[in-house]
């Protein structure tokens, strides 16, 4: 039985996005699960990703010229993956508690970065325009080196030029922001970069319809 505590690390999110709107948290997942999530990575064939698009829905299309990673949907009918969508769920619950945010549900997928491979500066989400409201991005690097390569920018909210700072893609870090305040980008891979990328979402329903995720 795991003795992680999770609540601790839920409560330094909360803060921190009541403080800044930015969380950058090492060691943010119970051990157990990373384990359980690196087992699936290498059970996966690499086919099995898809090469990643920009937008969603109609606006939807891909473009090498803004990104290079390959993605596949996480899914609750796997047990290597419950895990860490149920800690997203505990997540969800704990910070609608604390800070009344009136998350939904949480989509999130395995991203792959190979060599060479980015992701340019952008927003997760526009103001008013949709339902994204938070980013997670966590990582599944075992001992990742600043010469690897692949960091994440976070830029400043009020000047979308003024870098605020990079996250190297470290095993068991979790990056948590507000998706329509924060623009930010991925460098570069130099060596093979795995993540799970995941949005909390508000229920933007119509005429009784739930906006479904994805």
């Amino acid at each position: 039985m795991s003795n992680f505590d999770s609540q601790t690390v839920f409560a330094q999110i909360a803060d921190d996005l009541r403080a800044t709107g930015l969380s950058i948290i090492e060691n943010a997942i119970d051990p157990k699960l990373i384990q359980d999530l690196n087992t699936r990575i290498d059970m996966l064939a690499e086919e099995k990703f898809q090469t990643a698009g920009i937008g969603r829905q109609t606006d939807h299309e891909k473009n090498a010229k803004i990104r290079r990673d390959k993605i596949l949907w996480l899914d609750r009918s796997n047990d290597l993956e419950l895990g860490y969508i149920q800690a997203m769920d505990d997540l969800k619950d704990y910070l609608n508690r604390r800070l009344f945010m009136g998350l939904f549900s949480y989509e999130s997928h395995f991203a792959h970065y190979q060599q060479g491979a980015f992701y340019k500066k952008h927003l997760d989400a526009f103001k008013g325009r949709a339902n994204r409201v938070l980013t997670t991005v966590f990582y599944l690097n075992d001992d990742w080196q600043a010469h690897n390569g692949g960091e994440l920018v976070i830029y400043d909210p009020n000047d979308h030029d003024k870098e605020l700072c990079r996250v190297l893609p470290n095993q068991g870090t979790l990056v948590t922001f507000l998706s329509d305040e924060f623009p930010h980008e991925v460098l570069p891979a130099h060596e093979s970069r795995y993540s799970i990328a995941g949005w909390f979402r508000i229920n933007a329903s119509t005429a009784g319809h739930i906006d479904p995720p994805r």
